[in-house]
């Protein structure tokens, strides 16, 4: 049986000069990976943050509807959904050891015992493949980029959400990292069964692991499909142009024109 695990409707997000996003819609089902793919300033990361109400400010959701697990009731951010960003450093505090942020989030959404609070810390930072006892009582700046994306991760899944929102999270780790990284969230997709909404522009990525993936240009979804629908059978000349434009041993790519002739991908 599919179970839906998020349904956006007809999403409309206004900043105080324009509209960004137009009418957005889409289904993420249990267990599936949907990206999100568009060039910067297309709206996908603007859409994402609706999502869990972490909208900034001078930014607003004016119209459409996002509905959890078919109940229409608002998500809890942290324990329905869970965010992985861009900029990993930033979801943990300097001053705090990575353990007693995990703590505090465990004992946030659940009345878990300290024992049993420390062993699933130790249980998430085992499965992303960190030495528990060391990173729980490291701070941020003790440990590296891989490292601190891999915790990221593990505290996006301590408290087994229904869905991970990942925005842009490989842009700042070199490709082997990276790499690392999303294999490893595809591993762990896989075993909790959790939906991933997988922001991001590098359609190299898409083809690996996505299931399904929402075309974003200007603010509006202009195509959705399969992976493999979208790489064989694109309908929209924009969703061509983008997939014509990765990189291949056996051809020369093509580049993505805007109207003044720049190059954007």
């Amino acid at each position: 049986m599919v179970v839906i695990v998020l349904e956006v409707k007809h999403l409309a997000i206004h900043n105080k000069t324009k509209q960004i996003v137009k009418d957005v819609s889409f289904i993420i089902e249990q267990g599936q990976w949907m990206a999100l793919v568009g060039e910067s300033g297309s709206g996908k990361s603007i859409t994402a943050a609706s999502i869990g109400g972490l909208l900034p400010s001078g930014v607003t959701l004016k119209g459409g509807s996002i509905i959890f697990k078919q109940k229409g009731q608002a998500p809890i951010f942290g324990k329905d959904i869970s965010y992985i960003f861009q900029d990993y450093r930033s979801a943990f505090t300097p001053f705090l050891t990575i353990g007693k942020q995990f703590d505090e989030t465990i004992r946030t959404h659940s009345k878990l015992s300290k024992k049993d609070r420390k062993a699933a810390i130790f249980q998430a930072l085992k499965a992303v493949n960190l030495p528990n006892e060391r990173v729980y009582k490291s701070y941020a700046s003790q440990l590296s980029g891989g490292q601190l994306q891999r915790a990221a991760i593990a505290l996006a899944l301590v408290m087994k959400p229904a869905l991970i929102i990942a925005d842009e999270p490989t842009t700042a780790l070199d490709s082997v990292a990276a790499a690392e990284v999303l294999q490893l969230l595809y591993k762990l997709k896989e075993e909790a069964g959790c939906a991933i909404l997988f922001i991001t522009h590098d359609l190299r990525h898409v083809r690996k692991y996505a299931d399904r993936a929402a075309i974003m240009l200007e603010g509006e979804i202009v195509e959705e499909n399969s992976i493999e629908s979208l790489v064989h059978a694109p309908r929209h000349v924009y969703t061509k142009k983008l997939f014509n434009a990765i990189p291949s041993l056996q051809k020369t790519p093509d580049r993505l024109l805007d109207t003044q002739k720049k190059v954007l991908v």
